[in-house]
């Protein structure tokens, strides 16, 4: 995954009206009522049906930490997708979508103007388009590249353009070096 989608991801886990089950059994129980089988589970997370069993039945208590890791993930992915999809349409429908982040921004500009790229720490509300073409390029597969493409491009709309009331002359904006990104909607 990449810094973006990892983002997506935390924005995604914050809309979570409830908390997904904690304890290993309560855990193995819920995969189990949406994957259908033993078998079905035990393939997602890589280990025997027995093993899947073993741990429903908790005669088996303390999975490897790799296993452990991929029953969580594998509960918080299924957990509550129709929470996230309310959420994530309404962003893109007319919430918008918050980014904030640390990282170096470049730029080409006009003649007579800086283009070295320097860390600038910014939170900028972009409109439900960008939350739209986001969403959309994660679920087409796009690149952690591509995506970062599309929120620098909001960057330029609505920070460094300020939705076309300056700097006109600015052609491309860049995101490089990012130290953290974090989003919100």
């Amino acid at each position: 995954m990449g810094e973006i989608e990892d983002a997506i991801e935390r924005a995604d886990r914050e809309a979570f009206t409830k908390d997904p089950p904690k304890t290993l059994k309560g855990q193995i129980g819920y995969l189990l009522k949406q994957m259908g089988s033993a078998k079905a589970v035990a393939a997602e997370l890589g280990v025997t049906a027995d093993s899947v069993n073993r741990y429903r039945r908790g005669a088996r208590k303390h999975p490897r930490a790799d296993v452990a890791a991929k029953i969580d993930n594998a509960v918080r992915q299924r957990w509550q997708p129709m929470v996230r999809k309310r959420r994530q349409k309404q962003a893109a429908a007319s919430g918008g979508i918050t980014v904030e982040t640390r990282a170096r921004f470049g730029y080409t500009s006009s003649a007579g103007s800086t283009d070295d790229g320097r860390f600038r720490r910014l939170t900028v509300h972009l409109p439900a388009t960008y939350a739209q073409r986001l969403f959309d390029a994660r679920d087409t597969g796009a690149s952690d590249q591509q995506m970062r493409e599309i929120i620098a491009e909001g960057f330029k709309e609505v920070y460094f353009q300020d939705g076309g009331g300056r700097a006109m002359g600015l052609s491309d904006v860049e995101i490089n070096n990012i130290d953290y990104l974090d989003l919100d909607y």
